[in-house]
């Protein structure tokens, strides 16, 4: 269920955070928002880095350039949510949180945790995800051309028909990882010893040289998925 809050109420809470963060926690209060209804909402450039925002609302809202370095996410709605223009969500939790259709371009979430999150036709292009745990998500039909993914824990992420042209991939981790129908080309840093772990190829769009060395080293990823039981 979650919990109403006034415009006064809140702009209270950020200000007694700004003095939190401000004074390294010797004055103010640490935003706690948990569960809190803010779907809809406006709140461009605001400072909420380390903040508890676990189970909340935040369908819709227009968080263009917020902070939320650190900040506590888990299980949160981001549904359709803005993210964008310098959004820092570095080292932010947001597992289990639900992504789906929001736009995150050019935001930051190196080393953010988003495993088991629902990240469905999410728009990420040119979004920072160096290191980022993704492991379980579901990134499907994600939009990801020019992101950096470099280092990032891909174990077991859903990526069918996901738009990964001239991402960075060096040294992601794709055990196990499903590129059905993915674009893949142009991308930067992908070797065919990544390649060789991911649980299928099928259908996927590669450049010629990687296109020939799966073909010719692992052509069983090329072949159609048997259905899992």
């Amino acid at each position: 269920m979650d919990r109403k809050i006034s415009i006064a109420a809140l702009r209270e809470i950020q200000e007694e955070h700004y003095r939190w963060v401000s004074t390294g926690g010797s004055e103010g209060r640490c935003a706690n928002l948990s569960e809190v209804k803010l779907s809809g909402l406006k709140l461009h450039n605001i400072n909420l880095n380390h903040a508890d925002l676990s189970g909340a609302n935040l369908r819709s809202a227009n968080l263009s350039g917020v902070k939320l370095r650190g900040a506590n996410l888990r299980g949160a709605d981001l549904r359709s949510v803005y993210l964008m223009n310098g959004a820092d969500l570095r080292d932010a939790d947001l597992s289990g949180t639900d992504l789906t259709k929001a736009n995150l371009f050019n935001s930051n979430l190196t080393k953010a945790r988003l495993c088991d999150a629902n990240l469905r036709s999410v728009k990420q292009n040119g979004a920072n995800l160096s290191g980022a745990d993704l492991s379980k998500s579901d990134l499907s039909k994600a939009r990801l051309a020019k992101a950096d993914l470099s280092e990032a824990n891909l174990f077991n992420v859903n990526l069918t028909k996901a738009r990964l042209n001239e991402a960075n991939l060096r040294d992601a981790s794709l055990k196990d990882t499903v590129l059905n129908s993915a674009d893949l080309r142009g991308a930067r840093g992908l070797t065919i010893e990544q390649l060789s772990e991911a649980k299928t190829l099928y259908k996927s769009r590669l450049d010629p040289d990687l296109m020939k060395q799966v073909k010719e080293e692992y052509p069983n990823l090329l072949e159609e998925p048997k259905p899992e039981e």
